[in-house]
């Protein structure tokens, strides 16, 4: 995924492209045929677009990134309320950006700034509206659609065709399945499938793969349980949590799940999925 940079190299501009003087532009950038920079553009050292790419608006694109052609970066939200405000826009170091990926700036009435973080990928035609948030190493699969301030926290699964509600919040490395449409807020290392969207399991491949060890692994599958059991049971989830809290809440990433938990939401929970489910963990995970 992470595109290997030539350091030092001269910056290059095709002749057919339209660069706006104003634009500030680092050291060994290309622009390639047909791309379209505007006046308040900054790109910085290395970075490529590799043909028919627009950025405009108060956008930075971070040193060694890569834009495929016919996506656009830093254009003006898809909200009514938008009046021409210099809200910003900014992609991050090293993430690559397929072809015909559509990335807004923010908005003045959200929190004025579109961001995606370092070493992202975002598959074609997806789409990055309004004042969301992407953090770093997150995947974007095709065709992946979000309302305006979705906040996709680092290291999460987004696969092809799911589509994102406003204001939803998907937690520290947790998984989307394909064709999902997801309503309300997943948990973090959380994995959701379905149309509606209901929480299966945790993301149990990108533990295993990011070095998590089985003792670990099973107090998470444990707590997840206490939290979520299989079948109805007596109790709320209030007290379910708190039995969580009482039992696991020492372990860090139990922590962070029941930190986002805590965490204000425009959205609520995803739910949980009742019957026989498996997860969609891809080798693309």
């Amino acid at each position: 995924m992470v595109h290997a940079v030539q350091e030092n190299r001269a910056t290059v501009i095709h002749p057919t492209a339209i660069v706006a003087p104003e634009a500030q532009i680092g050291r060994g950038v290309s622009i390639g045929p047909w791309c379209t920079v505007g006046s308040h553009v900054v790109i910085e050292d290395n970075a490529e677009l590799i043909s028919h790419v627009v950025v405009d608006g108060h956008t930075r694109l971070g040193a060694g990134s890569r834009y495929f052609p016919f996506c656009t970066i830093g254009m003006a939200p898809q909200d009514l309320k938008y009046k021409g405000e210099p809200t910003r826009c900014e992609v991050g170091a090293r993430t690559v950006v397929r072809e015909h990926v559509t990335i807004h700036r923010g908005t003045a009435s959200g929190s004025g700034l579109t961001h995606v973080g370092d070493d992202v990928l975002i598959m074609a035609n997806a789409h990055v509206a309004h004042d969301c948030w992407l953090g770093n190493r997150v995947i974007i699969v095709n065709n992946v659609v979000m309302g305006g301030h979705v906040v996709i926290d680092d290291d999460a699964r987004i696969m092809g065709s799911a589509a994102i509600h406003q204001f939803v919040r998907i937690g520290h490395a947790a998984l989307v399945g394909g064709v999902a449409g997801v309503e309300a807020d997943v948990i973090p290392y959380g994995s959701v499938l379905g149309n509606r969207a209901r929480l299966v399991s945790l993301h149990w491949i990108w533990l295993r793969r990011n070095g998590v060890q089985s003792a670990e692994i099973h107090r998470m599958r444990k707590a997840y349980f206490t939290l979520y059991p299989k079948v109805d049971e007596e109790g709320t989830f209030a007290t379910r949590l708190e039995a969580v809290r009482r039992d696991f809440g020492a372990d860090p990433r139990i922590k962070e799940i029941l930190a986002f938990i805590d965490a204000p939401s425009r959205r609520g929970l995803v739910r949980i999925a009742r019957g026989d489910y498996t997860t969609a963990e891809t080798e693309g995970a």
